[in-house]
């Protein structure tokens, strides 16, 4: 990815592609000559900018980020890095999550026990049950105020109405997950507000009660609830989320590139 100024995309001259290379480069060259360095690095090195940008293109990595970027995009008061925030506190709940699954059974007879041997025998297991926790809650908080700095920009506009949709979507999908965690560690706390949950959803109008009992499964909160939660929370939303969040990167990727044509028309 290239950083170019704010109003101005100058192309260089072809004389300032053949760059010199320095020691290192010159390493690096012998290196890739050798019978070992083709079979590791097959692709020609990048010199000029069309170089660059196709080994953009061609990375499965960063393909979905644009090419080039204005410099005042890389600056934190520009988005607060809330975006990035958000991302990274979503992988630390999946990594953290997916320790966790070992040594939970989503059953009353061992739910609450289970979260007393994470926190008491499993190796780092309190360690990680706390960052799992705080995750969620910084979570929420990065993905809340990642909107309501897109809504006072006023970065729902046209033409980027689509993003904003896909955005409330993660919100809820962020909130969701959440909810349906807290019924994990099988307690009083944890009864009592899903409880109180599910009795608030059976209110929404038209589909409360169908989406109540989806919910819960049954009359009350029982082990069919548990089960459910669980499910939702370690495959059914996750799997959402993040199918949403790459359509949400990629829409970003062609918003930016749309306002970096627009700056250049104008020019």
């Amino acid at each position: 990815m290239s950083v170019t100024d704010d109003r101005t995309d100058v192309a260089p001259d072809r004389a300032s592609d053949d760059v010199e290379t320095d020691g290192v480069d010159e390493a690096f060259d012998l290196v890739r000559d050798t019978a070992i360095g083709k079979s590791i690095f097959r692709s020609p090195r990048r010199v000029t900018p069309r170089d660059r940008a196709a080994g953009h293109w061609a990375s499965f990595l960063l393909h979905i980020y644009p090419v080039k970027i204005r410099r005042r995009e890389l600056g934190f008061r520009y988005s607060w890095y809330l975006g990035v925030i958000s991302t990274v506190l979503l992988g630390s709940l999946v990594a953290s999550g997916v320790y966790l699954m070992f040594f939970y059974v989503p059953s009353p007879a061992n739910a609450y026990t289970n979260i007393q041997t994470i926190q008491t025998e499993v190796p780092f297991g309190q360690y990680v049950r706390n960052v799992h926790r705080w995750s969620a809650h910084l979570m929420v908080l990065a993905v809340a105020a990642h909107m309501a700095r897109v809504f006072y920009r006023g970065a729902y506009k046209p033409p980027r109405e689509f993003n904003w949709v896909i955005g409330v979507v993660l919100l809820l999908l962020t909130l969701l997950l959440s909810f349906t965690g807290y019924l994990l560690p099988w307690d009083q706390l944890a009864f009592w507000a899903v409880t109180v949950g599910t009795e608030m959803a059976g209110y929404v109008p038209v589909i409360g009660d169908q989406v109540k009992e989806i919910l819960l499964g049954g009359p009350t909160v029982d082990s069919s609830t548990l089960l459910r939660f669980y499910v939702l929370h370690v495959a059914v939303l996750p799997s959402l989320l993040i199918f949403t969040l790459m359509i949400h990167l990629w829409r970003w990727r062609k918003d930016a590139m749309f306002d970096q044509e627009a700056e250049d028309a104008d020019e």
